[in-house]
């Protein structure tokens, strides 16, 4: 009898990802040691960022091995705590929940979900990783001023959708590149200015053109790959690139990203290009949480969510968020 069904690493992909790269293994119910948590799984996050995790290639975190466990952003409730911090029936969230219905946690990398006016997946999404990156890579990398064109890429995903309202809320001028004209209309109603069908447009770097008149000031890049080179031969002298992902990059993760050399473009506009990492901003969480939920409940933030349902979806819902299949921000709900 199953106990536990959980995704294991079957192997390295080399090129797009499938769910033949991962094994369900049923697994005996898990206990929580000192300092640990059993915490039946509610929802699990799947993000970009975990396609660097399945490589053998040397990243800034370190990635899984063969035969290991899956883990990444969740929340859920605490079912036996072996920390005197938390108590059974609390609801946490923590970036290291197993690809399993009941899993086991540090209690140093969980935080008790407090907020009651969201639901509790909104700390995955909007008031988690998603949020505070759109927060922070636009409002304290980027630095821009106001009335600045921003171009987002990636602009309907988890963090596209909500760096674009910053946007417009700070006074900015926001442009889309999305994947499919219905992400182009979603993008518009959140108040993009406008924005590019990068599947579509024939000429990427004259249709952005066309969509910055004015230029590119901040380039929020969320993909890399010919988008890249589309924002930095539409940049404005002085501008700002950062380097929040590389999803276009998913199929082929072990290999450099060819295309375009921008070092004459750069020395140019004196361009200032600046790769984000999230952790960097630890020290300003609450500050950047207190700002958007309050800009949520104004009325001022929302989200689309894309869900699937039941543990076995896992690995599918993690290849459709890498192939830009999702609309939103993209869960897994147990």
């Amino acid at each position: 009898m199953a106990t536990n069904p959980s995704w294991t690493l079957r192997s390295y992909p080399t090129a797009m990802p499938t769910p033949d790269n991962w094994a369900l293994d049923d697994r005996p119910m898990p206990e929580a040691g000192e300092g640990e948590l059993l915490v039946k799984t509610l929802w699990l996050s799947v993000d970009p960022y975990m396609r660097g995790r399945i490589s053998s290639a040397k990243s800034y975190a370190a990635g899984f091995k063969i035969g290991d466990l899956m883990r990444g952003g969740g929340v859920g409730e605490v079912i036996a705590s072996g920390s005197p911090e938390f108590q059974p029936g609390q609801i946490v969230v923590s970036d290291y929940f197993g690809w399993q219905p009941f899993t086991v946690i540090s209690a140093a990398t969980a935080k008790i979900v407090t907020i009651t006016d969201a639901p509790i997946q909104a700390a995955l999404s909007y008031l988690g990783m998603p949020g505070l990156t759109a927060y922070f890579a636009l409002l304290k990398t980027a630095a821009p001023k106001s009335g600045e064109t921003v171009l987002i890429s990636a602009a309907s995903g988890a963090v596209g959708q909500i760096a674009g309202q910053i946007a417009r809320i700070k006074g900015l001028d926001p442009v889309a590149v999305v994947g499919t004209d219905e992400k182009l209309a979603w993008c518009r109603e959140l108040g993009y200015r406008t924005g590019v069908n990068h599947r579509t447009s024939p000429d990427l770097i004259a249709d952005v053109a066309a969509a910055c008149p004015d230029g590119v000031d901040v380039f929020i890049d969320n993909t890399a790959g010919p988008i890249h080179d589309a924002g930095m031969l539409n940049l404005n002298t002085f501008g700002r690139v950062v380097i929040v992902g590389t999803i276009a990059l998913a199929d082929r993760f072990d290999h450099p990203d060819i295309g375009l050399r921008h070092l004459r473009r750069t020395l140019i506009t004196r361009a200032r290009i600046e790769g984000f990492l999230l952790d960097d901003h630890e020290r300003e969480y609450q500050t950047a949480t207190t700002e958007l939920l309050a800009w949520y409940k104004q009325g001022q933030l929302h989200t689309r969510e894309d869900v699937a349902e039941g543990i076995e979806s896992a690995p599918h819902a993690f290849v459709r968020m890498l192939k830009g299949e999702n609309f939103g921000k993209q869960l897994v709900k147990l």
